[in-house]
């Protein structure tokens, strides 16, 4: 099991997105998330983080993916990505300013926007994956892209 997930909020066209304040990644818009708590599974902890984050309480993911990468000592480690099917008004929420950073929802298409230089790397590579159908997911990270193995 791997120590992190990530998560995205989907409300209609909108995904809530967070511009973290600090590392990782500060200053780039990603998905809400964190680290899985000793005895808790990826679901579990993809869960909680959504609510500590958020305030919205999510209970079965849409698509989940396992983003896996090689370690400079050959090992693996990875990464649980998610995506949550939220109510349709939660989209049109205010921009919030909460302890990790900036809350807002963004038009899938601007995330998805190749002019977008201001979204965390990997998420325009597996995101259009997650919003395609239903389903569990298995990537890669090599050399900069995430490739879909499974």
């Amino acid at each position: 099991m791997f120590k992190y997930n990530v998560c995205f909020l989907k409300s209609n066209d909108r995904i809530l997105m967070l511009n973290r304040e600090k590392p990782p990644i500060m200053g780039v818009w990603n998905g809400v998330g964190g680290k899985n708590e000793a005895g808790e599974t990826a679901d579990e902890g993809a869960i909680r983080e959504v609510f500590e984050e958020t305030g919205i309480k999510v209970d079965k993911y849409y698509s989940k993916g396992v983003i896996t990468w090689d370690k400079n000592d050959g090992e693996k480690d990875g990464l649980y990505v998610y995506l949550f099917e939220v109510d349709a008004t939660l989209g049109n929420e205010p921009i919030q300013k909460t302890r990790e950073g900036i809350l807002n929802w963004k038009q899938v298409d601007w995330i998805m926007n190749p002019n977008n230089l201001g979204i965390a790397e990997m998420v325009i590579q597996y995101l259009p994956v997650l919003l395609e159908k239903e389903n569990d997911y298995l990537f890669e990270y090599k050399d900069g892209i995430v490739k879909l193995i499974g």
